[in-house]
Order: C-alpha cells, then structure tokens, then sequence
C-alpha cells in the first residue's frame, strides 16, 4: 500500500511542467523523511523490546546449569530454554482454554529456592501432593511401589545413611547440612515411615543422587515457585562449576566473553537442541 505524504506525488497522466529553481524546496522534504525512519526505527525497536519482554516473562527462558546435580541428564555448562506457559494455571475460568496441565512426577522442573537470594534450582519431580514417599537403601518407593527412575546415578565411593534411608524416624538422624526450618518441620510430614506431600507442594531430588542437595535436604518446593519445565539445550558449553561461581555482573560478564572466545573449542556440539527428559 502507498502511503501518501507530502513527499510523495500522486501519479499524473501528462508530465508535469518543471518547476522554477526559486520555488524549489531546499531541506525540508528530505528531513521529514529522515524523522519519519526515525521514528518508525523507533517505533519498530519498541515492539520488539516489548515483544522480548512479554516472552521472557510469560512464555520461555533461557537458563544456564552451574553443578552437577543433575548429570547426566544435564551438564554443567547446559544452556536451557525453559517452557513457562505449561504450568500456567492458578484456577481461573480460562485456564480451560489454554494449554495449561499439572506438574507430572517424573518431569524436570526450574523453581526459586525456598530460602536466601530465592536462586533458581534445577530437579526432578519425585512425589506430587497426596504422594506417600520413602527411601530404602537407595530405593525410592512412591505410595508403596518401588520407582523405576533409568536417569539416576549412584556414587559408590558416597554412603549417606540421612540421604539413602529417607525420612528418618527420629531427629537424631537429622544432619547438620539439613536446612534447620527442614528439621523442625519434617516429623510434622512423616506417617508410617513415610513422608506425606502436602497440598501444592512437590518432592524434588537430583538425577546424580549422591551429589544433589535437593527436598531432603531443604523441604518441599512450593506450586507458586515453580518457574516452568526445560524443553531444549540450546547450547552447551564445557565448563566447571567454579567458572560460575562468581554471581555478579563482573563474573558473569567475564564467563560469558570467555565463553564467546573459547567458543569453538568448548562448544559440545553433540548436545546441541537435545530435549530435556
């Protein structure tokens, strides 16, 4: 569609007859038409922000993984996109109509760590609400079956009597790297030997078992602070998890023009836009 301005003639059917040199604009014409692609320069930029905006917040993430909790499912230095619109729901009348559902035992979920600076974790789901939960020698048992769990590891050089025999019975068998709001209120959850999930809440562990502090350690992660599910690697880069342990504009600045410089070297192009499972 043409857009009429003042700089832009309309088509005539006979030549125009030429204009006398005095009566011929000097600038205006051309800086009008430099303020309008400003200005729809401008315009265009906004909408773009805005649209990045509203997708960062309502629909996807980008996340990076900085320990190894969760190996080998995903690596330090795993660079994820995060689904936030899947877990959207809070009961409202048109959750009906959008594509919202329930966390699912067994999915990988991203949430705001119960305490402290509220950082986000990466877990499993374990045990949804209602759930009756306990561990055995390293056997985890979900209302009484034994669960089949193919993505966990076990170190054999690591025995944690707390961690492998879950929950304890009494608060003797409480460690000392267990949250002390965890302590005193997880008797309150146990029946029969079992851990009772509560009401919009969900029993998160690591796949690499040994070495994750996860609900056992900490508690239960609340519905409210769960930022959304992992869809994709769409990157990966070979690091150490002390390369991000520096959490300040300046550590992370530097991590990633490291990152950028080494780019080639440190890429694992194997696990380039692997789904997340």
């Amino acid at each position: 569609m043409i857009r009429v301005t003042p700089e832009t003639p309309l088509p005539a059917e006979t030549p125009a007859r030429p204009v006398p040199a005095a009566l011929e604009p000097r600038q205006p014409r051309r800086k009008r038409r430099e303020g309008a692609s400003l200005r729809e320069y401008a315009e265009s930029l906004l909408v773009t922000v805005l649209l990045a905006l509203f997708g960062t917040s309502f629909v996807v993430q980008a996340f990076k993984i900085p320990s190894p909790s969760m190996e080998p499912t995903l690596l330090v230095g795993d660079h994820l996109l995060v689904n936030k619109f899947v877990y959207g729901g809070r009961g409202a009348w048109y959750d009906r109509l959008l594509p919202y559902r329930d966390i699912q035992r067994g999915e990988v979920i991203v949430f705001k760590f119960p305490f402290d600076d509220h950082a986000h974790y990466v877990k499993r789901v374990i045990a949804v609400p209602g759930d009756r939960l306990k561990i055995i020698d390293q056997q985890v048992f979900v209302n009484g079956k034994p669960l089949d769990e193919p993505y966990k590891v076990h170190d054999p050089a690591v025995y944690d009597p707390y961690g492998d025999n879950f929950p304890p019975t009494d608060r003797f068998f409480l460690r000392r790297n267990v949250r002390s709001e965890w302590s005193e209120d997880l008797l309150h959850h146990v029946q029969r030997n079992e851990l009772v999930v509560p009401p919009q809440k969900y029993f998160v562990m690591g796949d690499n078992r040994d070495h994750s502090w996860d609900s056992r350690y900490w508690g239960f992660v609340d519905r409210e602070a769960v930022m959304g599910r992992p869809v994709i690697i769409y990157w990966s880069v070979d690091a150490t998890s002390d390369e991000y342990a520096d959490r300040t504009l300046r550590g992370r600045l530097v991590g990633l023009a490291d990152a950028f410089t080494r780019l080639p070297v440190r890429t694992r192009w194997a696990r380039m836009f692997r789904s997340v499972r």
